[in-house]
């Protein structure tokens, strides 16, 4: 990605998280950057406009820490634990980031490049099914391209859900991993033992 670009993404996330969406300028924008308002402008159409990258550079940190924690020689159950783990810790730690993503998707005609934000992280699960599929792992007549829009979708709801919707307390949250990871532990036709 361009560094000017990238500094714009960057200095959007955080100006967005200390005004808003409604009260940020395109001047408080560049000003962070530290760039001419005209730049701006090469890259981006309006304030709302940055919101994609936003929810790009989001989406990409998440699957990158997914590759990171994600032990391949662990037994496919810990390796769901993990990834529902980076996707809840990741949402905690940005919440007002994604929250104003949402916020800007939603107020925009951009909800429709979701699909295209999310290509790499959804080829990365179908992947990952697959693979457990072919081991065995997994039920015979699962699809691993569907599934993974649907397991991805699933996980960022209830992270959403944990920590922008409500406060999140610790009970919640390992309640609402429980049920995400033995919910899709079933769905995806996972044997495991009942005193998980």
């Amino acid at each position: 990605m361009d560094n000017k670009k990238e500094r714009i993404i960057h200095a959007a996330m955080d100006v967005f998280t200390e005004k808003g969406l409604e009260k940020t300028k395109v001047s408080d924008i560049v000003k962070k950057a530290g760039i001419a308002q005209g730049t701006f402008y090469i890259y981006f159409s309006s304030k709302l406009s940055v919101v994609p990258s936003i929810a790009e550079v989001m989406v990409e940190k998440t699957l990158s820490e997914i590759i990171k924690k994600v032990n391949k020689n662990d037994p496919f159950s810990e390796q769901m634990k993990d990834v529902i783990d980076v996707a809840f810790s990741v949402t905690k730690e940005y919440r007002q980031i994604f929250a104003l993503v949402y916020a800007g998707l939603a107020s925009t005609d951009y909800l429709q490049e979701w699909e295209a934000l999310y290509s790499q992280y959804y080829s990365w699960m179908s992947r990952f099914l697959g693979e457990a599929k072919e081991a065995g792992t997994l039920r015979q007549n699962l699809d691993p391209d569907q599934t993974a829009v649907l397991l991805i979708d699933l996980i960022e709801s209830a992270a959403e859900q944990t920590f922008l919707y409500s406060h999140g307390d610790k009970d919640m949250e390992a309640i609402k991993k429980k049920e995400v990871w033995e919910f899709s532990m079933y769905g995806l036709g996972v044997k495991i033992e009942q005193n998980n």
